[in-house]
């Protein structure tokens, strides 16, 4: 696959300047060093969105988006790195030259960029016609007149019309020199065939007579098109789409994401129709955050599109009980997903757009915030329904709804949602527990979920090792090594996993603070020649980072380092790698400086900055003192199991002894209370 090469990608960071990218999209107002503005990414009042232009990043210290300018295009654009790339090139004129491809990659790219030219052409040639000619205006305006759009949707959404001719299309993209190939790939144009299925050489518009919707991916090119039919046909369908493509894959597009995907993320919510004038009318009534599925079965590629902007999605059923019941599998999709699902059902008869426009756009909005209900709450109603009176219904209604609480990530929404079909169905939570597990397991052979299923308050207890006391001698000699007190009562050692819970994030915070040190100021000096990111790799150099992606990071680090460069921030948080542009943005950008109020009172606070060997051995200091009270508790957890011998017990009490002691000196050294008895 083709690359950009690095040179490239170096020169077009440099050059893109955060707070002008950022700016095109919010209005900044400077803060102390930071520029700071409404998310962009989710609805807020007070501003928690910071851009530090020295550093070339961004963090959102309410919804967590935080990177580089790179990270912020792909972000707000919803692009792909190389994509968000080529875009800063292009605002700030760099010619971008890819690598080198090979003949079949150059001839697959050719093929592509051919279909989606076009597509584009073809785009613009409906939209002609139906401004510019009699029967454009006549019928195909005064349909989407009468379905109520005006002139700014039609627009916005480039809507068209098919000329109700054999080869309008075919002719007018010949004389413009599109090849006849492009034209059938992209389903534009169809090849007649005789009956034992020979080309007849003779070919023909796909799309005639109709009302034109053009179908965008998510970078705002046409891959296809949906088109309806203004004549009483039967024999005729009313809708008609483009066939699969090299560009247009139905199961990977929504309808109006393009258009909505802004509004989606500052609204944080989805609202999923099915057809295309749903979205049409949705849209011009002030619910911008709209898509369509367009009449397929929603699919896990759909799912990965919407949450890519939003974690929740609010599903509007046609009030049509048939209809519904066919998109409950879909539904499920979600879950599965998840995403928060949430459903509002319109009256019977009744779709978004016609609905819409029977009541007006302030009643409907009105309507879909009061009839909104999460899905499993709105299934169980459902199926009890259809299931009243009818014990053998009822047991099946209620399989149905476990097989969508089995879909839920989550195990703790799943438990919520198991008590309240539990109150629903008016059944004993224990049994539908008991059975929603037969549905959860996994067939013999599969691989088990990493997440255990839901399950009764009453945990299984873990196996306990038995173990014997120990002899007063023995007690007196761990009272002597400072194990525990003699006599005292023996005490139940908490949860081992809310044990192992709490010093993994005791570790990671003493990590993260080294890690933020070297990110912050790897080239400000500790003492002659010797700079931050020399003095913490060289402190820690045979004890790395144990949290996997910060040693990763630390890693990623020390590489600078050893190649003659000091790892910065702004070269960082321009990795490929998402999870490492999103920590290094996070560990880089501070919510508050230091106001200059302190230093008018002749108050001093202690800064980083002025003191960075302090800051560095105070956090190489408290990161040891974390590593010895991990092997200080486990071997105290050591005394409760079965020792070998006594030769390990003894052993084991005096590791103990040592480690009190080397505890008791790191915490001398910090300046923290020392622990009685030391």
């Amino acid at each position: 696959m083709a690359r950009i090469p690095k040179e490239l990608v170096d020169q077009i960071i440099q050059t893109a300047d955060i707070v002008e990218v950022v700016g095109d999209f919010v209005q900044l107002k400077r803060k102390g060093q930071n520029l700071w503005a409404p998310c962009p990414f989710h609805n807020e009042k007070s501003p928690s969105f910071s851009v530090n232009p020295a550093k070339g990043l961004y963090k959102c210290f309410g919804c967590g988006k935080a990177g580089g300018v790179v990270q912020f295009v792909m972000d707000i654009e919803g692009t792909s790195y190389v994509e968000a790339l080529k875009y800063l090139a292009k605002k700030y004129a760099i010619t971008v030259q890819e690598e080198e491809k090979t003949p079949q990659e150059q001839l697959a790219q050719n093929e592509r960029d051919s279909q989606f030219i076009v597509s584009n052409w073809a785009k613009d040639h409906y939209h002609r016609l139906l401004q510019n000619t009699e029967e454009g205006m006549s019928v195909g305006y005064g349909y989407l007149k009468e379905r109520g759009l005006n002139l700014a949707t039609i627009q916005t959404f480039e809507l068209g019309y098919s000329l109700d001719q054999w080869d309008d299309l075919l002719k007018s993209a010949t004389a413009a020199g599109y090849e006849l190939k492009y034209l059938e790939k992209t389903g534009l144009v169809v090849k007649r065939e005789d009956d034992q299925g020979h080309d007849t050489g003779r070919r023909y518009d796909r799309f005639r007579g109709r009302v034109m919707f053009p179908i965008h991916n998510i970078s705002g090119r046409v891959v296809g098109f949906g088109a309806r039919t203004l004549k009483r046909d039967d024999k005729m369908a009313k809708y008609l789409n483009s066939p699969e493509s090299e560009i247009y894959h139905k199961s990977d597009v929504l309808y109006g994401l393009f258009q909505a995907r802004q509004a989606i993320r500052t609204q944080e919510v989805c609202y999923l129709v099915e057809g295309y004038l749903d979205v049409l009318s949705l849209y011009q009534g002030g619910i911008k955050n709209v898509v369509a599925s367009s009449g397929t079965s929603l699919t896990e590629g759909q799912i990965r599109l919407i949450k890519r902007y939003s974690d929740n999605v609010t599903v509007l059923y046609d009030g049509d009980a048939a209809g519904i019941k066919a998109s409950l599998r879909g539904t499920d999709l979600l879950l599965e997903g998840g995403l928060n699902v949430r459903v509002v059902l319109f009256p019977d008869g009744d779709d978004p757009d016609s609905y819409i426009r029977k009541v007006g756009d302030q009643q409907f909005a009105e309507y879909i915030e009061t009839k909104s209900q999460d899905f499993i709450t709105f299934k169980t109603t459902l199926v009890a329904r259809d299931a009243a009176g009818d014990p053998v219904k009822k047991a099946e209604a209620i399989r149905q709804v476990l097989t969508s609480i089995a879909k839920v990530p989550d195990a703790i929404k799943r438990q919520v949602f198991l008590q309240q079909t539990s109150v629903a169905f008016g059944i004993d939570e224990q049994v539908l527990i008991t059975e929603y597990n037969k549905l959860a397991r996994p067939a013999p052979g599969a691989p088990r979920p990493a997440e255990a299923p839901a399950g009764s308050s009453a945990r299984p207890a873990a196996p306990v090792a038995a173990t014997r006391p120990l002899t007063p001698e023995e007690e007196a000699e761990a009272a002597m090594y400072g194990a525990f007190e003699p006599g005292a009562p023996a005490v139940a050692a908490p949860p081992a996993e809310a044990e192992d819970a709490e010093a993994v994030d005791l570790l990671q915070l003493c990590e993260r603070e080294v890690l933020r040190l070297l990110v912050l100021h790897a080239a400000r000096a500790v003492d002659t020649d010797v700079s931050v990111a020399q003095y913490l790799l060289g402190q820690l150099e045979e004890a790395p980072l144990k949290t996997p992606l910060y040693a990763e990071l630390w890693a990623l680090c020390r590489q600078e380092l050893l190649a003659g460069r000091f790892p910065e921030a702004r070269q960082l948080g321009q990795t490929e790698r998402a999870d490492l542009r999103s920590l290094v943005s996070d560990l880089a950008t501070e919510r508050y400086d230091i106001s200059p109020n302190w230093r008018v009172k002749e108050i001093y606070v202690f800064n980083e900055v002025d003191l960075p060997k302090v800051a560095c051995d105070n956090a190489v200091l408290r990161l040891n003192k974390c590593h010895v009270q991990r092997e200080l508790n486990r071997r105290l957890e050591a005394l409760r199991q079965p020792m070998l011998d006594d030769a390990e017990l003894f052993e084991n009490l005096r590791a103990i002894k040592d480690l009190k002691q080397l505890d008791n000196q790191l915490a001398g050294l910090l300046g923290t209370v020392i622990p009685r008895g030391a």
